[in-house]
Order: structure tokens, then sequence, then C-alpha cells
């Protein structure tokens, strides 16, 4: 028994060896400093390019037949209805979607994997900096699969920019709120640039490059992240979409539901929906 005790205590002691030796070959001197909490600039929304307004003046690169798909989108809002925009059912927006940053984004470096944190659904975002492809067999995600590479772009010794591409997402997504499509076979591929402003520390870019059979030509936009100034603590606020939800879709249609979980229309003469199996009053 004391012999086995010894092999195990030996065994252990190797593979804290091994984990120290790995940590220490981890020179954070030579990673920028992303820590914090990042959000969006005051004043900017959640449209997919922050340099436009929500919707046609974005001026979205769609095929004629996704164009037709997006004025149904704008169409059905405009009546009261969610349009094109699924995350009304509390799935998760995406990529490159997730990416808007509509609550607080944390990121965290590690030597062979990046992570981004937010709180909204929530989303955990891996990026693969360990010199893998993305491979083929992986089941699809909302947020894909990211593999990335940390560039030394003015030669100093230490990582600028962080490239990023994101392969294997499923649907249904759009680029935002107004249901700007992706399209339906989901063979999207997102290619990033994260960097830090050269001017001001507390300012994250990320050049985001959108490949989809959407779209008549890839889409190129750059979102800005303000990293927070607290003074204090940095809180963080959870935000789970299920939990105050009014709307709920049955069938091809949604409905709201009222503050006593009766059942409302979310349009203008909407019909009501078909209980066909459901009890009836005054039927038998």
């Amino acid at each position: 028994m004391r012999c086995g005790r010894s092999v195990t205590t030996i065994a252990l002691a190797a593979a804290l060896i091994v984990a120290n030796a790995a940590a220490s070959a981890h020179d954070e001197s030579k990673y920028p400093d992303w820590s914090g909490q990042w959000r969006r600039p005051a004043g900017v929304g959640v449209q997919w390019d922050p340099s436009k307004r929500l919707g046609r003046d974005e001026q979205a690169p769609l095929k004629p037949e996704y164009q037709a798909v997006f004025e149904a989108s704008l169409a059905d809002q405009a009546a009261g209805g969610q349009g094109g925009d699924p995350t009304y059912t509390c799935i998760p927006p995406g990529m490159p979607r997730a990416m808007t940053v509509v609550f607080p984004m944390e990121i965290v470096i590690l030597p062979r994997v990046t992570y981004i944190l937010q709180e909204y659904v929530p989303m955990i975002r891996r990026i693969y900096t360990d010199g893998r492809s993305i491979p083929d067999d992986e089941e699809p995600a909302f947020l894909g699969y990211s593999v990335g590479k940390w560039v030394d772009e003015d030669g100093d010794g230490k990582y600028d920019v962080l490239e990023i591409e994101t392969r294997n997402m499923k649907g249904p997504r759009s680029f935002d709120a107004s249901g700007i499509p992706l399209h339906a076979d989901n063979e999207t591929v997102v290619k990033e640039r994260i960097w830090l402003d050269k001017t001001n520390k507390d300012l994250l870019r990320n050049e985001i490059t959108t490949i989809d059979n959407a779209l008549t030509q890839p889409w190129t936009i750059t979102k800005v992240y303000r990293r927070a100034q607290n003074k204090g603590p940095i809180w963080w606020r959870e935000s789970i979409c299920a939990e105050n939800n009014s709307l709920i879709r049955i069938g091809k249609e949604v409905y709201y539901t009222s503050a006593d979980g009766q059942l409302m229309p979310a349009k203008k003469d909407q019909a009501p929906p078909d209980l066909r199996y459901f009890n009836q009053p005054g039927k038998r």
C-alpha cells in the first residue's frame, strides 16, 4: 500500500512539474492587455454597421432574393411582428452578430485559446490559437468554430493583432434586429482582425468581414468597444432572455402574453391561434 501511495505521489508531482512548465512558457508580456469589461461606445446602437442607422440605411450588399427577404422582415416589423430577427425566441444571436456586444464582454487570453465571454444568453466563444484547423466533423453551433493567429504587426516582439476565422455555424441567424438575413445554407465565413487603438488603449477595434451566399460580395465593417473605467469593482449583470420574454410563437404566428398570462395579438387584426387540440368552452 505504501509503495502504491509513493507511485501516486511521484506521478502527481510529475504532473505538477509539467503544468508549471507550461504555465511559465506562457509569457504574458508578449500578449496585449485586453482585460476588463468592454462595451459598445455611448450612442452606438445594435445595428450591424455602427456607422449607419439600423435597417435599410446600412445598405447590406444582399442578392435580390435576400433583399426581398429583408424587405418582408421590415414590413412585418412595421405591422407589429418580429420579422426576420430570430432571437425573439431566445436563441443566441450567433456569429457574426454576437460581436455587436449588446451586453458587456470580457476577453481572457491563454496560450492556446482566447475566450470571449458575454453575459447575454450567455455566450462563451472559444478562439483556438494552437495552430489547429477547423475540423470537418464538428457539430455546427450558433457561434461556429473559431481558430485564430496572433500577429506581431510592428515587429517589436509583442503581439498586436488577433486574426480569427470562424466557420461551421447553424441558423437561423441575422445580422441584427432589423432582420438583415444570412443565407439558409449556413455556409457563412467570418474573418476578424482585433487590435487595440494605437492612441487610446481603452478602445478595441474589430474589423469583421462576412462572406455569405446571401451577399453579392464580402461585407466588411468595423466595430469599436470601449473599456469600462470604473473606480470601484466592475459589475457584471446576468441577462437571461427567457426570464421576462413576453413573446410566444404558435405555428408561424407570434403573440404576446399579458401580465396576467393571457394571450394577446401582436398585430392588428391578427387571427387567434389554432387550438383544435385543446378543450374548447361549450364543446365536448
